[in-house]
């Protein structure tokens, strides 16, 4: 059944499918702008702020754990904890194939690597007795083909036992972007911080709270001619946004 999605001040956004998303991307990185690092800091710094806020008064105490993946959504996942880390919050960075990130990835480990956050293994993350107060998932976004399997698998396992509440960024892992399938195991979110617009498959089972953030696309991206989306910009004086889903 199709589903709506309202901002808390009723405006409709478009969601759209992991193709549509896509061409978001495209059009905005090879002929609007911003680009993809642009955008990555602004997902990152979104992430940091709903971070907090998710965790509130007591944030800078509490044990916070970033969970990256290779590509786009892993270097948001490291930008956002680089900015915790920045303010002083207790991170812990998991990556989950150092040796395979992508070229922005690597460079956001770069920036992380300059602050006092902290970066684990596998293994020892597994092994650790450190009390978890949040997860962040950060692990594979829209791009899901199949699947999860190796440590991305694992990490979703740890994260789902964890006892700790999860936030994921864009679509918790391990659920199609287009049809809301789960091919596999995915995340259990209690968030969803979801990028520029809602995805077609973020279905209410799976979000938990939904919430939209702002990564700087200008609405002339979406009205271009191979997206023609009906577009009303929804954030007024905010980069946050929350989400109601309705059937149709």
């Amino acid at each position: 059944m199709p589903l709506r999605y309202f901002t808390d001040t009723g405006i409709e956004i478009p969601a759209v499918t992991t193709a549509q998303m896509i061409e978001v991307d495209r059009v905005a990185i090879e002929e609007t702008g911003p680009n993809l690092l642009q955008m990555m800091e602004n997902a990152g710094r979104n992430l940091a702020q709903q971070a907090i806020v998710s965790l509130g008064e007591t944030w800078r105490e509490a044990n916070i754990v970033v969970l990256a993946g290779t590509g786009g959504n892993g270097g948001g996942g490291i930008c956002g904890a680089r900015h915790l880390a920045n303010r002083g919050a207790q991170v812990c960075l998991c990556l989950v194939s150092p040796d395979r990130l992508g070229t922005a990835a690597r460079w956001q480990r770069h920036i992380f690597q300059a602050t006092p956050g902290r970066e684990t293994d596998i293994r020892s993350l597994f092994n650790s007795n450190e009390p978890v107060d949040i997860i962040i998932d950060a692990l594979i976004g829209y791009g899901l083909g199949k699947a999860p399997r190796g440590n991305a698998l694992r990490l979703i396992q740890w994260a789902n036992g964890a006892g700790a509440p999860i936030l994921a960024l864009d679509i918790p892992s391990g659920i199609n972007a287009t049809t809301g399938e789960t091919p596999g195991e995915h995340i259990k979110a209690r968030w969803t911080l979801t990028l520029a617009l809602p995805k077609t498959g973020l279905l209410p089972e799976h979000t938990g709270d939904l919430i939209l953030a702002d990564i700087g696309i200008p609405p002339g991206v979406y009205t271009w001619e191979t997206l023609k989306l009906l577009y009303t910009p929804p954030f007024g004086n905010r980069f946050l946004v929350p989400l109601t889903i309705t059937s149709v």
